[in-house]
Protein backbone atom coordinates (compact mmCIF):
# COMPACT_ATOMS: atom_id res chain seq x y z
CA UNK A 1 0.00 0.00 0.00
CA UNK A 2 2.81 2.38 0.59
CA UNK A 3 4.34 1.80 -2.94
CA UNK A 4 1.11 2.43 -4.42
CA UNK A 5 0.79 6.03 -2.28
CA UNK A 6 4.20 6.63 -3.13
CA UNK A 7 4.87 9.97 -5.43
CA UNK A 8 6.03 9.78 -8.73
CA UNK A 9 9.83 10.75 -9.42
CA UNK A 10 10.36 12.35 -12.38
CA UNK A 11 6.87 11.82 -13.33
CA UNK A 12 7.28 8.10 -13.32
CA UNK A 13 5.39 5.20 -11.87
CA UNK A 14 6.42 3.25 -8.81
CA UNK A 15 6.08 0.59 -11.51
CA UNK A 16 7.67 2.03 -14.19
CA UNK A 17 10.18 2.02 -12.35
CA UNK A 18 10.21 -1.37 -11.50
CA UNK A 19 10.10 -2.47 -15.31
CA UNK A 20 12.79 -0.10 -16.22
CA UNK A 21 14.92 -2.23 -13.89
CA UNK A 22 14.38 -5.33 -14.64
CA UNK A 23 14.94 -4.59 -18.32
CA UNK A 24 18.20 -3.02 -17.81
CA UNK A 25 20.33 -5.76 -19.13
CA UNK A 26 18.14 -6.11 -22.26
CA UNK A 27 18.45 -2.59 -22.85
CA UNK A 28 22.70 -2.90 -22.28
CA UNK A 29 22.92 -5.85 -25.16
CA UNK A 30 20.38 -4.50 -27.36
CA UNK A 31 23.06 -0.99 -27.29
CA UNK A 32 25.85 -3.37 -27.64
CA UNK A 33 24.40 -4.77 -30.50
CA UNK A 34 24.01 -1.84 -32.62
CA UNK A 35 27.30 -1.16 -31.95
CA UNK A 36 28.66 -4.21 -33.49
CA UNK A 37 26.13 -3.68 -36.54
CA UNK A 38 26.81 0.30 -37.00
CA UNK A 39 30.33 0.65 -35.95
CA UNK A 40 32.54 -1.47 -38.20
CA UNK A 41 36.00 -0.62 -35.48
CA UNK A 42 33.58 -1.76 -32.51
CA UNK A 43 33.71 -5.57 -34.07
CA UNK A 44 37.40 -5.47 -34.44
CA UNK A 45 38.17 -5.49 -30.28
CA UNK A 46 39.18 -7.77 -28.71
CA UNK A 47 36.48 -10.22 -27.56
CA UNK A 48 37.37 -8.88 -23.60
CA UNK A 49 37.28 -5.31 -24.19
CA UNK A 50 33.56 -5.69 -26.00
CA UNK A 51 32.86 -7.46 -23.05
CA UNK A 52 34.22 -4.71 -21.09
CA UNK A 53 32.00 -1.96 -22.80
CA UNK A 54 29.11 -4.45 -22.41
CA UNK A 55 29.42 -4.66 -18.62
CA UNK A 56 29.86 -0.72 -18.46
CA UNK A 57 26.57 0.07 -21.06
CA UNK A 58 24.58 -2.34 -17.85
CA UNK A 59 26.29 -0.42 -15.29
CA UNK A 60 25.05 2.75 -17.20
CA UNK A 61 21.67 1.40 -17.57
CA UNK A 62 21.40 0.37 -13.99
CA UNK A 63 22.38 3.77 -13.28
CA UNK A 64 19.59 5.58 -14.99
CA UNK A 65 16.95 3.88 -13.07
CA UNK A 66 18.87 4.97 -10.04
CA UNK A 67 19.04 8.55 -11.37
CA UNK A 68 15.59 8.40 -12.02
CA UNK A 69 14.91 7.51 -8.14
CA UNK A 70 17.63 10.40 -7.33
CA UNK A 71 18.59 12.76 -9.36
CA UNK A 72 20.35 14.76 -6.47
CA UNK A 73 23.47 11.76 -6.84
CA UNK A 74 23.62 11.66 -10.94
CA UNK A 75 27.05 13.05 -10.63
CA UNK A 76 27.99 10.08 -8.45
CA UNK A 77 26.02 7.22 -10.34
CA UNK A 78 26.86 8.27 -13.85
CA UNK A 79 30.58 8.29 -13.04
CA UNK A 80 30.42 4.79 -11.76
CA UNK A 81 28.91 3.60 -15.25
CA UNK A 82 32.68 4.76 -16.54
CA UNK A 83 34.67 4.29 -13.25
CA UNK A 84 36.61 1.88 -14.91
CA UNK A 85 36.87 2.75 -18.41
CA UNK A 86 40.12 4.50 -19.27
CA UNK A 87 41.96 1.68 -17.23
CA UNK A 88 40.58 -1.00 -19.19
CA UNK A 89 39.92 0.72 -22.89
CA UNK A 90 41.18 4.30 -23.02
CA UNK A 91 44.24 2.43 -24.83
CA UNK A 92 41.62 0.70 -27.01
CA UNK A 93 38.83 3.89 -27.68
CA UNK A 94 39.73 7.27 -28.09
CA UNK A 95 37.41 9.83 -26.15
CA UNK A 96 35.77 10.36 -29.33
CA UNK A 97 34.73 6.78 -30.15
CA UNK A 98 33.30 6.83 -26.54
CA UNK A 99 30.98 9.68 -27.17
CA UNK A 100 30.00 7.85 -30.13
CA UNK A 101 28.98 4.91 -28.27
CA UNK A 102 27.02 7.19 -25.54
CA UNK A 103 25.24 8.51 -28.23
CA UNK A 104 24.54 5.20 -30.17
CA UNK A 105 23.14 3.56 -26.52
CA UNK A 106 21.44 6.60 -26.21
CA UNK A 107 19.35 6.55 -29.35
CA UNK A 108 18.79 2.53 -28.54
CA UNK A 109 17.25 3.78 -25.28
CA UNK A 110 14.71 6.61 -26.61
CA UNK A 111 13.96 4.07 -29.25
CA UNK A 112 12.89 0.98 -26.79
CA UNK A 113 11.93 3.34 -23.91
CA UNK A 114 8.14 4.24 -24.67
CA UNK A 115 7.37 0.38 -24.34
CA UNK A 116 7.43 1.12 -20.38
CA UNK A 117 5.76 4.15 -20.28
CA UNK A 118 2.05 3.87 -18.81
CA UNK A 119 1.03 7.11 -20.81
CA UNK A 120 1.93 10.17 -23.26
CA UNK A 121 2.93 12.09 -19.65
CA UNK A 122 5.57 9.17 -18.74
CA UNK A 123 6.69 8.50 -22.50
CA UNK A 124 7.70 12.44 -22.36
CA UNK A 125 9.33 11.88 -19.10
CA UNK A 126 11.15 8.91 -20.24
CA UNK A 127 12.42 10.65 -23.22
CA UNK A 128 13.40 14.15 -21.87
CA UNK A 129 15.64 11.98 -18.64
CA UNK A 130 17.20 9.75 -21.24
CA UNK A 131 18.50 13.00 -22.77
CA UNK A 132 19.54 14.53 -19.64
CA UNK A 133 21.54 11.32 -18.30
CA UNK A 134 23.24 11.03 -21.99
CA UNK A 135 24.35 13.90 -20.91
CA UNK A 136 25.28 13.34 -18.06
CA UNK A 137 27.16 10.31 -19.00
CA UNK A 138 29.43 11.61 -21.51
CA UNK A 139 30.46 14.37 -19.09
CA UNK A 140 31.75 11.47 -16.97
CA UNK A 141 33.33 10.01 -19.58
CA UNK A 142 35.58 13.18 -20.32
CA UNK A 143 35.85 13.53 -17.19
CA UNK A 144 37.58 9.94 -16.56
CA UNK A 145 39.48 10.36 -19.52
CA UNK A 146 41.18 13.51 -18.57
CA UNK A 147 41.83 12.12 -15.17
CA UNK A 148 43.42 9.30 -17.25
CA UNK A 149 45.30 11.48 -19.27
CA UNK A 150 46.51 13.77 -16.56
CA UNK A 151 47.99 10.15 -14.57
CA UNK A 152 49.13 8.94 -17.82
CA UNK A 153 51.44 12.05 -18.25
CA UNK A 154 52.60 12.08 -14.65
CA UNK A 155 53.67 8.64 -15.50
CA UNK A 156 55.29 9.92 -18.49
CA UNK A 157 57.05 12.51 -16.78
CA UNK A 158 58.23 10.55 -14.49
CA UNK A 159 59.66 7.62 -16.53
CA UNK A 160 61.13 10.26 -19.18
CA UNK A 161 63.09 11.90 -16.14
CA UNK A 162 64.36 8.25 -15.46
CA UNK A 163 65.74 7.82 -18.96
CA UNK A 164 67.66 11.18 -18.72
CA UNK A 165 68.66 10.04 -15.33
CA UNK A 166 69.88 6.68 -16.94
CA UNK A 167 71.68 8.64 -19.66
CA UNK A 168 73.50 10.83 -17.52
CA UNK A 169 74.62 8.14 -15.43
CA UNK A 170 75.14 5.60 -18.00
CA UNK A 171 72.71 3.25 -16.88
CA UNK A 172 72.43 0.01 -18.73
CA UNK A 173 71.98 0.57 -22.31
CA UNK A 174 68.58 -2.05 -22.74
CA UNK A 175 66.98 -0.42 -19.96
CA UNK A 176 67.41 3.24 -21.15
CA UNK A 177 66.16 2.03 -24.36
CA UNK A 178 63.65 0.14 -23.71
CA UNK A 179 61.69 2.97 -21.35
CA UNK A 180 62.55 5.42 -24.29
CA UNK A 181 61.01 3.45 -26.70
CA UNK A 182 57.87 3.45 -24.03
CA UNK A 183 58.02 7.12 -25.15
CA UNK A 184 57.96 6.73 -28.32
CA UNK A 185 61.21 7.78 -28.95
CA UNK A 186 63.18 6.19 -31.90
CA UNK A 187 66.89 4.43 -29.89
CA UNK A 188 68.41 4.28 -33.24
CA UNK A 189 68.48 8.22 -33.95
CA UNK A 190 71.12 10.07 -33.76
CA UNK A 191 70.85 11.73 -29.88
CA UNK A 192 72.69 15.34 -28.65
CA UNK A 193 72.42 15.93 -25.36
CA UNK A 194 72.51 19.97 -23.89
CA UNK A 195 73.22 21.13 -20.81
CA UNK A 196 72.24 24.90 -18.91
CA UNK A 197 70.73 26.19 -16.30
CA UNK A 198 66.75 26.10 -16.69
CA UNK A 199 64.45 29.10 -17.44
CA UNK A 200 62.48 28.69 -14.12
CA UNK A 201 61.43 26.40 -11.06
CA UNK A 202 58.07 25.53 -12.59
CA UNK A 203 58.76 22.17 -14.18
CA UNK A 204 55.45 22.78 -16.26
CA UNK A 205 56.57 26.12 -17.09
CA UNK A 206 60.48 24.34 -18.33
CA UNK A 207 58.42 21.58 -20.24
CA UNK A 208 56.10 23.85 -22.16
CA UNK A 209 59.42 26.38 -23.27
CA UNK A 210 61.34 22.99 -24.65
CA UNK A 211 58.74 21.26 -26.04
CA UNK A 212 56.80 24.33 -27.88
CA UNK A 213 60.30 25.12 -29.47
CA UNK A 214 61.41 21.49 -30.35
CA UNK A 215 57.51 21.12 -31.70
CA UNK A 216 58.01 24.18 -34.04
CA UNK A 217 61.64 22.46 -34.88
CA UNK A 218 60.25 19.35 -35.73
CA UNK A 219 62.22 17.56 -33.19
CA UNK A 220 61.71 15.01 -30.39
CA UNK A 221 62.85 15.66 -27.59
CA UNK A 222 63.65 13.92 -23.69
CA UNK A 223 64.21 16.65 -21.23
CA UNK A 224 64.65 16.58 -17.18
CA UNK A 225 65.38 19.29 -14.65
CA UNK A 226 68.20 17.82 -12.00
CA UNK A 227 68.50 20.45 -9.23
CA UNK A 228 70.04 23.72 -10.94
CA UNK A 229 70.42 22.51 -14.24
CA UNK A 230 68.81 21.35 -17.20
CA UNK A 231 69.56 18.43 -19.38
CA UNK A 232 67.73 18.31 -22.84
CA UNK A 233 68.68 15.12 -25.19
CA UNK A 234 67.63 16.26 -28.61
CA UNK A 235 67.01 13.30 -31.68
CA UNK A 236 67.97 14.22 -35.09
CA UNK A 237 71.39 15.26 -36.82
CA UNK A 238 72.75 18.68 -35.89
CA UNK A 239 75.61 18.74 -38.11
CA UNK A 240 74.79 18.77 -41.73
CA UNK A 241 72.52 21.37 -42.96
CA UNK A 242 72.01 24.80 -42.29
CA UNK A 243 68.58 23.86 -40.78
CA UNK A 244 70.11 20.92 -38.71
CA UNK A 245 72.93 23.52 -37.07
CA UNK A 246 70.42 25.75 -36.15
CA UNK A 247 68.51 23.22 -33.92
CA UNK A 248 70.70 23.79 -31.32
CA UNK A 249 70.32 27.37 -31.18
CA UNK A 250 67.01 27.37 -31.58
CA UNK A 251 66.68 24.82 -28.41
CA UNK A 252 69.12 27.30 -26.44
CA UNK A 253 66.41 29.80 -26.14
CA UNK A 254 64.18 27.52 -23.84
CA UNK A 255 67.27 27.83 -21.32
CA UNK A 256 67.76 30.59 -19.12
CA UNK A 257 70.56 33.20 -19.33
CA UNK A 258 73.98 31.42 -18.48
CA UNK A 259 75.86 29.33 -21.06
CA UNK A 260 74.21 26.29 -22.32
CA UNK A 261 77.03 23.39 -23.94
CA UNK A 262 76.23 20.75 -26.25
CA UNK A 263 77.85 17.00 -26.46
CA UNK A 264 78.81 15.80 -29.63
CA UNK A 265 76.17 14.40 -31.50
CA UNK A 266 75.71 9.89 -31.23
CA UNK A 267 74.39 7.60 -33.70
CA UNK A 268 72.07 6.34 -31.32
CA UNK A 269 70.57 6.82 -27.87
CA UNK A 270 72.92 3.97 -26.74
CA UNK A 271 76.33 6.72 -26.89
CA UNK A 272 73.96 9.53 -25.46
CA UNK A 273 75.81 9.29 -21.96
CA UNK A 274 78.77 9.90 -23.97
CA UNK A 275 77.58 12.99 -25.23
CA UNK A 276 76.29 14.05 -21.60
CA UNK A 277 79.24 13.27 -19.96
CA UNK A 278 81.30 15.69 -22.73
CA UNK A 279 78.21 18.51 -22.26
CA UNK A 280 78.46 18.61 -18.33
CA UNK A 281 81.99 18.82 -18.50
CA UNK A 282 81.93 21.74 -20.60
CA UNK A 283 79.38 23.64 -18.43
CA UNK A 284 81.56 23.49 -15.55
CA UNK A 285 84.70 24.38 -17.53
CA UNK A 286 82.58 26.76 -20.08
CA UNK A 287 83.54 29.87 -16.85
CA UNK A 288 86.83 30.06 -18.40
CA UNK A 289 85.97 31.30 -21.57
CA UNK A 290 83.65 34.09 -21.00
CA UNK A 291 83.06 35.23 -25.00
CA UNK A 292 82.21 31.41 -25.65
CA UNK A 293 78.98 31.26 -28.06
CA UNK A 294 75.58 30.19 -26.68
CA UNK A 295 75.25 26.89 -27.22
CA UNK A 296 78.79 25.91 -27.34
CA UNK A 297 79.79 22.59 -28.26
CA UNK A 298 81.61 20.81 -25.72
CA UNK A 299 84.59 19.94 -28.02
CA UNK A 300 85.54 23.39 -28.56
CA UNK A 301 85.71 23.40 -24.53
CA UNK A 302 89.09 21.37 -24.96
CA UNK A 303 91.63 23.96 -23.73
CA UNK A 304 89.23 25.23 -20.53
CA UNK A 305 87.91 20.96 -19.84
CA UNK A 306 91.76 19.89 -19.63
CA UNK A 307 92.80 22.95 -17.49
CA UNK A 308 89.88 21.84 -14.86
CA UNK A 309 91.11 17.90 -15.27
CA UNK A 310 89.32 16.66 -17.48
CA UNK A 311 91.29 13.17 -18.62
CA UNK A 312 89.24 13.04 -21.68
CA UNK A 313 89.83 16.63 -22.67
CA UNK A 314 93.47 15.62 -22.89
CA UNK A 315 93.33 12.60 -24.18
CA UNK A 316 91.47 14.56 -26.91
CA UNK A 317 93.92 17.20 -27.38
CA UNK A 318 96.42 14.78 -27.78
CA UNK A 319 94.94 12.01 -30.22
CA UNK A 320 93.68 15.62 -32.27
CA UNK A 321 96.44 17.39 -32.47
CA UNK A 322 99.69 17.15 -30.51
CA UNK A 323 100.24 13.63 -31.93
CA UNK A 324 99.45 14.40 -35.35
CA UNK A 325 101.65 17.70 -35.20
CA UNK A 326 104.57 15.26 -33.70
CA UNK A 327 104.02 12.41 -36.13
CA UNK A 328 104.17 15.45 -39.51
CA UNK A 329 108.10 15.43 -38.51
CA UNK A 330 109.72 17.65 -36.68
CA UNK A 331 110.25 20.72 -39.03
CA UNK A 332 105.94 21.62 -38.33
CA UNK A 333 106.01 20.93 -34.99
CA UNK A 334 109.12 23.46 -34.42
CA UNK A 335 107.27 25.43 -36.90
CA UNK A 336 103.91 25.84 -34.84
CA UNK A 337 105.83 26.24 -31.53
CA UNK A 338 108.34 29.13 -32.71
CA UNK A 339 105.20 30.77 -34.58
CA UNK A 340 103.41 30.77 -31.15
CA UNK A 341 106.03 31.89 -29.26
CA UNK A 342 106.94 35.10 -31.10
CA UNK A 343 102.98 36.39 -31.17
CA UNK A 344 101.61 35.26 -34.22
CA UNK A 345 104.49 37.42 -36.52
CA UNK A 346 105.36 35.75 -39.26
CA UNK A 347 108.48 37.04 -40.33
CA UNK A 348 109.52 37.17 -36.86
CA UNK A 349 108.78 33.34 -36.77
CA UNK A 350 110.48 33.20 -40.34
CA UNK A 351 113.95 34.42 -39.06
CA UNK A 352 113.95 32.20 -36.00
CA UNK A 353 113.73 29.50 -38.15
CA UNK A 354 115.85 30.92 -40.92
CA UNK A 355 113.43 30.04 -43.50
CA UNK A 356 111.52 32.16 -45.84
CA UNK A 357 107.98 33.37 -45.27
CA UNK A 358 106.42 31.19 -47.74
CA UNK A 359 107.89 28.14 -45.66
CA UNK A 360 106.48 29.00 -42.35
CA UNK A 361 102.76 29.73 -44.37
CA UNK A 362 102.80 26.45 -46.18
CA UNK A 363 103.65 24.50 -42.90
CA UNK A 364 100.91 26.59 -41.26
CA UNK A 365 98.27 25.67 -43.71
CA UNK A 366 99.78 22.09 -43.67
CA UNK A 367 99.39 21.82 -39.80
CA UNK A 368 95.78 23.49 -40.33
CA UNK A 369 94.93 20.64 -42.65
CA UNK A 370 96.16 18.11 -39.98
CA UNK A 371 94.80 19.51 -36.83
CA UNK A 372 91.64 21.59 -37.92
CA UNK A 373 93.15 24.67 -36.21
CA UNK A 374 94.41 27.66 -37.93
CA UNK A 375 97.92 29.12 -35.60
CA UNK A 376 96.60 32.60 -36.75
CA UNK A 377 93.11 32.58 -35.73
CA UNK A 378 93.64 33.53 -31.75
CA UNK A 379 91.19 31.33 -29.96
CA UNK A 380 92.85 28.25 -32.16
CA UNK A 381 95.94 29.88 -31.38
CA UNK A 382 95.04 28.96 -27.58
CA UNK A 383 93.82 25.56 -28.49
CA UNK A 384 97.43 24.63 -30.08
CA UNK A 385 99.54 25.91 -27.39
CA UNK A 386 97.46 24.27 -24.29
CA UNK A 387 97.67 21.18 -26.66
CA UNK A 388 101.50 20.87 -27.27
CA UNK A 389 101.35 21.59 -23.21
CA UNK A 390 99.34 18.74 -22.06
CA UNK A 391 101.07 16.39 -24.56
CA UNK A 392 104.63 17.30 -23.28
CA UNK A 393 103.26 17.12 -20.23
CA UNK A 394 101.72 13.37 -20.38
CA UNK A 395 104.95 12.48 -22.11
CA UNK A 396 106.51 13.52 -19.26
CA UNK A 397 104.43 11.22 -17.01
CA UNK A 398 104.82 8.31 -19.89
CA UNK A 399 101.00 8.55 -20.53
CA UNK A 400 102.40 9.08 -24.36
Amino acid sequence: MASQASPKRHGLSAKTLRELERASGRLAKASVTAMEEQLSWFGRLPADQRASVLMITQTGAAGFVSWLQDSQEALKLTTEAFRTAPRELSRWISLRQTVGLVRLAIEVFEEQLPEFAADESERAALTEGILRYGREVAFAAANSYAAAAEARGAWDARLEALVVDGIVRGDAEESVASRAAALGWDPAAPATVLVGNPPSDDPPTVVFEVRSRAARAGRPVLLSVQGSRLVVVVAGPTDGTGKERTILSTLSTAFAEGPVVAGPTMPDLAGAHHSAVEALSGLRAVVGWPAAPRPTRSADLLPERALAGDAEAERQLIDEIARPLEEAGPALLQTIETYLESGGVLEACAKLLFVHPNTVRYRLRKAAELTGRNASDPRDALVLRIALTVGRLARSRGLW
